[in-house]
This record gives C-alpha cells, structure tokens and sequence, in this order.
C-alpha cells in the first residue's frame, strides 16, 4: 500500500463517516501514525441527503474532500479502498489494493439499508443510505413525471405519480415533507401539462405513532404538520410484498411505481471481526470501544454494541452518538500516550430533531420540546453549523435562502439516469385477479 513505517505506533481507522472523522480529527498524530481507509475519497453529512434526493440541494454541497479536511495533519495517510477482510491473528487489513498491518484497528464503517428479509422490496424499493441512491432517487422521481408526461394511460400515470415512502423515522418524515413542498410549489410549474393534484405521498409506518423515537408532542406535531400537507399517513401498517408495481400491506394496496424504504438499518459487516454474542449484528464492545471478540480492535459508531444499565442493547444508530464516540475513542488514545488513565463512554444527549417542511420543525431538548417555526430555525442552525467546511455552510444557506424566497428547487436534474426494475410480472397478474 506504500505508505511509510514509522517508529509509532499505527492506527489504521476504517470509514470515515461521523465517528471515523472526529476520531482522525482529535487523535494526536504526533504520537501515532494514522492511515484512514474509505471506499470513497469523501466525507458525507447524511442527514441532508434527503434534500439531494427531492431536488433541494447539490450533493457537493453536503460532502467534502477527505484529504482536504485532514490537509497539513502530520502522520496521516488517506487510501480510496475498500475492505475485504480483517486478519486479527496477523494484525493486518485486506484490502482491493493490497494489506495493511495495524497496531490499533478503529472500525466505522456505519451501517445499510435493513430489509428484513423481504427480497422483493430490497430489489424494487429504492433506498437512501449512500449519496449513490440519493441521486438515484432523484432521478427516479424525475423519470417519474417524465414518463407520466408521455402516456396517456391513467393507471399508469397513477402508479407513477404515487409515492409510498416507508418508515415514519426522521429521514421517511423529511421525505415526505419535501415531497409535499414539491407538489405545492415547483411541480405544478414544472409539469403545467400534469394534473399534479392527482399526485399522491403515502407514508406507510409499522409503529402506531410517527418519530415513534420522539416525544409525544414531537410524534404529533409532525403528524399534524404532514396531514396539513397533504400526506395520507397510515399507521400500523407493514409491507408484505412489492412486485415493482404494487406495494402489499397488511391493511392497503397502492399502485405505485415510486416506493421509498426508509424504515430500517443494520450493521455493516466486514468479514473477519466477530460479533462477540451480539444477536443483531452489531460488534460488542466494553465500555472503552474494545471488541471483545479481539484485542487491538476497537469498534465505534452505527457497529458498535455498548451495553450499559441505561442501554442495555447499546445505544442508538445516530450520528450524533457516533461522533461522540469517535471524539471520546481519539482522546483516550492521547490519554494513553501520555500515560495518563482512559476514561469510559458516557453519552451527551443533546437533543434531536426533524423537519418537515418550510416553516415546520420539532426539537426535543433533555428538558423541554418545541415545534413550529423556531424549531425550524433552530434546526436549520443546528445543521448548518455541523457541516464540515464554511464554504458548505455558505452553498447550503444561500440554497435555502433562496428556495424559501422563491418557491424553487435548482437541483432538478436527471444526471444519472435511474435504471427500474422489471416488474415481477407473475405477481403482478396475481395481484390484480385477487384485486377483482
């Protein structure tokens, strides 16, 4: 892999998402050598994409250059790979362009889309967890007015015009907000030759409430809000199948050509680090973010599984908890160098919250909640101020400034063009004779 040995010791930090770059970014590199691997060469601020996704913002407004955000640091070492394997015996990471020996293994590699089994909808449904599908989704709800625009086939220009989003979280509530501003204000001018009233957003959750993770006031702000806008909400409901064509649910079937998963996620894995007794998938780890199952690794993020009295199943997949971590993991690193005693994890929870459109916001805070249009202030702030670099807080701002004065999204552009998948034509006739 060509990179210098060194008389320090070598952390070798794989993923470079929340908890990857605040580690690289706290660690002391005058006391270790640092080698950061990532399949891309750019760090991603995930809680935007959906705004890439509908239209709002550019992808390169909410990414930034990995070597450009470590430029000047001592030590350090930037690889564009991918992981094939952990040797744990060997101290050694496999990679696509060849192994690299570590002293200290740091693993955060997030998490993916979780499926739960269901092969069809993970082959139909489009997801958004990468950048990738974020554009990918853009384009498939671009294409989706396009082709609509071109037949003259209700039916089919139903099935195109329905969006069925799953899961109520934040990113499934975010979406359908942004899809209902959508329709209100920049389709109807986009599409003069659509009847865009027949537009439909179905958000589809298992739970009886929506940010089931929120407060109660939270839950039914949003609820509130998105009915206001125009989103058929359905509670209680599970997807059972999706063919390409119609989504199956314990309670409704909708026509539709535009299904949006959002409803779950899961560790990623890496072949080589075992799990340590954890049933879900996740790393287990003590309290200092060692795996258990191995020594000289240390798992922090989506990955990691540390269980505690007030988490007895680890804490929660959010980004917030895993900069924490990485941040926590790089000081007791340069704790350690200095001889001095680590300290165990302890989270700060500092809040959270979702927005769901213009002037439509909820904050849960340790103490209190709010919602309107100070929590969207509140959280347009928020989110400003965590992104990487001035120059994204500047593009993000001036997109939003403009969007809010104008009513208009500038991203509309169908770059990547998205590729469907054939309908499950079997299904599909099954569907529609049990339909009749």
């Amino acid at each position: 892999m060509n990179i210098p040995r060194v008389d320090l010791p070598r952390i070798v930090v794989v993923g470079c998402g929340f908890a990857g770059l605040k580690f690289v970014q706290t660690i002391n590199s005058k006391q270790y050598q640092i080698v950061l691997l990532d399949k891309n060469n750019y760090h991603t601020f995930q809680p935007l994409m959906y705004q890439v996704a509908t239209s709002g913002l550019e992808p390169d407004s909410i990414t930034y250059p990995i070597r450009k955000i470590f430029k000047g640091k001592k030590r350090f070492h930037f690889r564009k790979t991918s992981v094939e394997r952990i040797d744990t015996e060997k101290k050694q990471v496999h990679t696509t362009i060849g192994p690299i020996e570590y002293d200290h293994l740091v693993v955060a590699v997030g998490a993916t889309n979780n499926f739960f089994g269901n092969q069809d909808v993970e082959k139909y449904a489009v997801p958004m967890k990468s950048l990738l599908e974020s554009l990918q989704l853009r384009s498939m709800i671009l294409q989706n007015f396009e082709e609509a625009l071109n037949t003259s086939d209700i039916e089919e220009q139903n099935r195109l015009m329905n969006f069925v989003i799953v899961g109520g979280g934040a990113t499934g509530v975010e979406l359908a907000g942004a899809l209902a501003e959508l329709k209100a204000h920049v389709l109807p001018n986009d599409y003069p030759d659509l009847d865009i009233r027949r537009m439909e957003i179905h958000l589809v959750e298992g739970a009886d409430s929506v940010l089931a993770a929120m407060s109660d006031l939270a839950s039914k702000k949003s609820y509130d809000f998105l009915k206001k806008s125009g989103v058929n909400i359905w509670l209680n409901t599970r997807v059972e199948s999706y063919d390409g064509e119609t989504v199956i649910t314990n309670k409704e079937n909708f026509a539709s050509k535009a299904v949006i998963w959002t409803a779950g996620v899961k560790a990623r894995t890496l072949p080589g680090l075992e799990t340590g007794g954890s049933k879900n998938g996740r790393i287990l780890v003590d309290d200092r973010a060692k795996a258990l199952a191995h020594e000289d690794v240390y798992v922090i993020g989506d990955m990691a599984e540390m269980r505690s009295d007030e988490n007895p199943r680890g804490h929660a997949m959010l980004a917030s908890v895993a900069g924490q971590q990485g941040k926590w993991l790089a000081s007791n690193f340069n704790a350690l160098a200095r001889g001095k005693e680590t300290k165990a994890f302890v989270y700060k929870d500092k809040g959270t919250m979702a927005t769901i459109g213009r002037n439509k916001a909820v904050v849960d805070l340790k103490k209190f909640s709010f919602s309107g249009y100070f929590a969207w202030l509140t959280w347009m702030f928020v989110h400003l101020m965590l992104l990487v670099d001035f120059r994204n807080r500047l593009i993000v701002f001036t997109n939003w400034a403009w969007r809010y004065i104008k009513y208009d999204r500038g991203s509309r552009l169908i770059i990547r063009e998205f590729k469907r998948s054939e309908p499950n034509i079997k299904q599909t006739e099954t569907t529609k004779k049990s339909s009749v």
